[in-house]
Order: C-alpha cells, then structure tokens, then sequence
C-alpha cells in the first residue's frame, strides 16, 4: 500500500465505523442519563430496560466488524490513528445533542487529532 491512496472500500469502512461507534456511544449516555435520579441496582435495572442501552450494543457488535473488516485493509499503525477521529465526532455529537461544554483545550485537541488523522491518511 505504500505510496498509494486508501483503497475505497477502506474509506467507506471507516467512515461507516465513525458513524456507528459515534452512534454506539452517543446511545450510551442516552441510557445513562435517561433516570440520573435513580440509584443502585434500580438504575442498572432501568438502564438495562432503556431502548438507548440496546442500541448502543447491537452498535457495538457492528462497529467490531467494521472495524475488522477496515484493519483487513490497511496496516494497524495506519488503522489505529485514523480511528482517532471517533474522538472528534463523539465529543462534537455530544456537544450538539447534549449540550456538554467543549473548552478551548479540547477545541485545540480536536483539531490536532483531525489534522493527524488527515495526516496519517495521505499516500504515503
């Protein structure tokens, strides 16, 4: 692969995985936030009864073959950077959707993780 672009089934995987793990996590704190009021086994209780949990893992399960399926494409070391950039849709989805503070440090962190992750998916 070296000096040649990502092949294009390498891109859709991993743009796919993104959107499912950002959806995998952003299902988890639904759940989690759906009874805050709630303690012990009866939030677990009602957590495990929330549609968001189940989501979340039927998510995860997907993401996992994703996932596999993008490493069988491209070198680990590439793979894992690129894969940082689920940091970035999920803090930037859980500022849309919940509302959660993003401070100047984690601006300038979502920057440089986007411009490593473009980095790192230029031909080499």
């Amino acid at each position: 692969m070296t000096g040649t672009s990502l092949p294009w089934l390498a891109i859709v995987l991993w743009a796919a995985n993104v959107i499912v793990d950002s959806a995998g996590q952003l299902a988890f704190k639904a759940a989690a936030i759906n009874d805050a009021d709630a303690e012990g086994l009866t939030r677990w209780y009602r957590m495990a009864q929330q549609p968001w949990l189940w989501l979340g893992i039927g998510c995860y399960v997907l993401e996992f073959v994703l996932w596999l399926a993008f490493l069988s494409l491209v070198p680990l070391s590439q793979g894992v950077l690129m894969g940082s950039i689920n940091i970035v849709a999920i803090m930037l989805a859980g500022r849309w959707l919940f509302r959660e503070r993003l401070t100047r440090l984690r601006v300038i962190g979502i920057l440089l993780v986007s411009l490593g992750v473009a980095i790192v998916g230029l031909p080499a």
